[in-house]
């Protein structure tokens, strides 16, 4: 592991949002490209945190950040999701990793991983599913909070912000990137083996009774009535 991958370089990125009282999101940039990235993180019932898809942030919201909890689990749900993830095992030697199973050889390249999303570290508020027809490449994190409960995905959906010039969102109609939800063609070639499978995943996920909001790794959150309307959306876009 190279000093340059565990050095906390920090990437332009949002305040902290808290969403409840055992959930925060953060919304940052990526290098060399205009996409924004999503951390999520969870305050278990040790008093501890659960990172998922780490962002490195500057040191005032890392403060924040740990007056809240001290990071005891850290998720890499995607290959393309691990770009700090040495850095916070760094920062925090003690913290456990996991991964999905599709992605642990990816994850093990970059940092020590303890195992694979059904050996997380059991808590009320939280259940980790891996998603049918993504060949166990990415999983859906379920947090049930006082408000009720959030759906976290990585890939496997995009809500992108609609780029502000017209040619800006031309460009993102004809890659299929957007508008609205959706499970893009990249992601269909890369990762989905079974559509119909996958679709019927989202469209459970979509049933959730008491579902609050879906966090994706890219960008946009849908809150309240729509959360479920995204879910189906991008089942429709298989």
């Amino acid at each position: 592991m190279s000093a340059s991958s565990t050095e906390w370089q920090v990437l332009p990125h949002e305040p902290i949002q808290e969403l409840s009282e055992n959930l925060w999101r953060v919304e940052g940039e990526l290098p060399h490209f205009s996409m924004k990235r999503v951390m999520t993180v969870v305050r278990l019932q040790t008093g501890g945190l659960l990172i998922h898809s780490a962002i490195a942030m500057n040191e005032a919201s890392v403060a924040r950040l740990e007056a809240w909890g001290r990071p005891e689990v850290m998720l890499i749900p995607h290959v393309r999701h691990r770009m700090d993830a040495a850095r916070f095992k760094h920062r925090y030697p003690a913290l456990r990793v996991f991964a999905p199973p599709g992605v642990m050889a990816k994850a093990k390249a970059v940092v020590r991983v303890d195992g694979t999303y059904a050996e997380v570290p059991n808590d009320p508020a939280l259940s980790l599913e891996l998603l049918d027809g993504t060949g166990e490449a990415e999983g859906a994190l379920l947090v049930r909070s006082h408000d009720g409960t959030s759906v976290v995905l990585t890939e496997v959906m995009f809500d992108l912000e609609p780029p502000k010039s017209a040619l800006g969102r031309a460009a993102v109609k004809i890659a299929g990137l957007g508008p609205g939800p959706r499970v893009t063609p990249f992601v269909k070639f890369e990762m989905v083996k079974d559509r119909v499978a996958l679709a019927a995943h989202l469209r459970r996920l979509a049933g959730i009774p008491d579902l609050v909001r879906v966090i994706v790794g890219h960008s946009r959150m849908s809150v309240g009535e729509t959360a479920a309307q995204a879910l189906h959306q991008a089942a429709a876009s298989l």
